[in-house]
This record gives C-alpha cells, sequence and structure tokens, in this order.
C-alpha cells in the first residue's frame, strides 16, 4: 500500500486529497482568499478523520513545488515538510503546471497542452505538454502578445487551460488554439503522479527543499 497526502497551494484554491495507490480515497478544498494560510491544517485533520485513518498510516506527503503564489507555496511546503519531519515519511514535489493538466478533462491526442497559471499583468508561467503530460517545453515565465506560441500553433492544436489562460484569449487568436479558462491545480488529481514517483522514489531532499518560484519575489510597498 502507498497512502499519499497531497497539498495544492499554488493558487486562490487550496485543497488537500488522500490516495491509495493512485486512488482518490477522499478530498477537500477551499476557494477563498488566504484559505491556504488559515485552514489547510484544518482540511488536513477532517481528511484523516473522513478516511477512517491515522496520521501514521501516511506513507508520504506530495505538494505542489511551483510555479504559482508566493505565498501559497511556502505555506504548503512548509506544512508539508513539517508533516514529513514529524511522521518520518517522504516529500514529493510536483509541477503545480502538471498538475493543472492532470486536473482538466482529457483532450485530443493529436492537441498539446499549456497549462498556465496567472503572474500579474500579461505575463503568465507556463509549460508545454502533450496529451499523455509528456514535456515539450518545461515550465517558465513568459509575457504573453499576439506573437506566442505561433511555431507550435502552426504544427498542432493547443489547449490553454488554467488561470492565465483567460486574458490569453485576447491576444492568442490562432484558430488552433482552444481554451478552458476555469481549471485549477487540485489536490485530488495529484494521485496518479504522486504513486509514479514514490514507486520510483523521485523524493525531494527535506532540507533542502524549496518551490521553484520561476521569479524573483518582490515585495510591494504600501500607498501612502
Amino acid at each position: 500500500m502507498a497512502i499519499i497526502l497531497s497539498l495544492e497551494t499554488s493558487t486562490s484554491v487550496c485543497s488537500a486529497a488522500i490516495h491509495d495507490q493512485g486512488k482518490l480515497v477522499v478530498s477537500k478544498e477551499l476557494n477563498t482568499p488566504q484559505a491556504a494560510a488559515a485552514q489547510l491544517m484544518v482540511l488536513m485533520d477532517q481528511l484523516i478523520q473522513e478516511s477512517g485513518l491515522t496520521k501514521s498510516s501516511i506513507d508520504a506527503v506530495a505538494v505542489s513545488g511551483g510555479p504559482g503564489s508566493y505565498t501559497g507555496l511556502r505555506i504548503g511546503a512548509a506544512t508539508a515538510k513539517g508533516v514529513c519531519f514529524a511522521l518520518g515519511i517522504p516529500l514529493i514535489a510536483l509541477d503545480s503546471l502538471h498538475v493543472i493538466a492532470s486536473s482538466a478533462p482529457a483532450v485530443q491526442t493529436e492537441s498539446l497542452i499549456c497549462p498556465m497559471i496567472d503572474a500579474r499583468r500579461m505575463e503568465v508561467y507556463c509549460c508545454l505538454l502533450t496529451s499523455r503530460l509528456d514535456v515539450v517545453e518545461p515550465s517558465k515565465p513568459l509575457v504573453v502578445d499576439e506573437g506566442s506560441f505561433n511555431e507550435a500553433l502552426a504544427r498542432k492544436p493547443i489547449v490553454f487551460m488554467g488561470s492565465g489562460a483567460s486574458k490569453c484569449k485576447v491576444v492568442i487568436r490562432h484558430p488552433n488554439a482552444s481554451f478552458l479558462d476555469h481549471i485549477d491545480p487540485r489536490a485530488s488529481a495529484m494521485g496518479g503522479m504522486a504513486f509514479r514517483k514514490f514507486e520510483e522514489k523521485d523524493f525531494s531532499d527535506l532540507r533542502t527543499f524549496e518551490p521553484a518560484y520561476l521569479k524573483e519575489f518582490v515585495a510591494k510597498t504600501k500607498k501612502t
């Protein structure tokens, strides 16, 4: 058996789930600003209670490893590392953009998938994947304009999805482009990827793991 607790905090949707051998047992989510900070531990306790398991039953913790919200990622990583240290179990980090792709409905096999997370103004975090979630272009920050993805779109249809896809509709107008705006990364979709990493013993170092922010954090100044 492999009981994995999954935590997803890279966007405004805070979610947690428990999977057994990659199969979903129970999940919970909150779509509330700053929910991760206040409610993540509560969600975890509710999952444990509803699943009928105990904390000692958990074999690993999977966490969204970025990109995404700086605050959300820090909270998720700190919580996941704390649970792993306390229980003596491994940490599994997953790319948040790949989690978005796993959270979406299946697309046609000939299409590419471009999950996007809004990074303010016309910038997004994105990557390019096949319909089987193999990497075509790795995760990166990108300022989107009318020429973005033109070469790839000339070859294959691309399904853009996630919080960053909404604003890209106005500039990406290629006939091979389609959009699934309201797809957020969810812990319930992390089970299969986390279980594969668990079987391969592809674990992150608890002492050194940090989320992949992809950009330097810039603190905002308060207006006076």
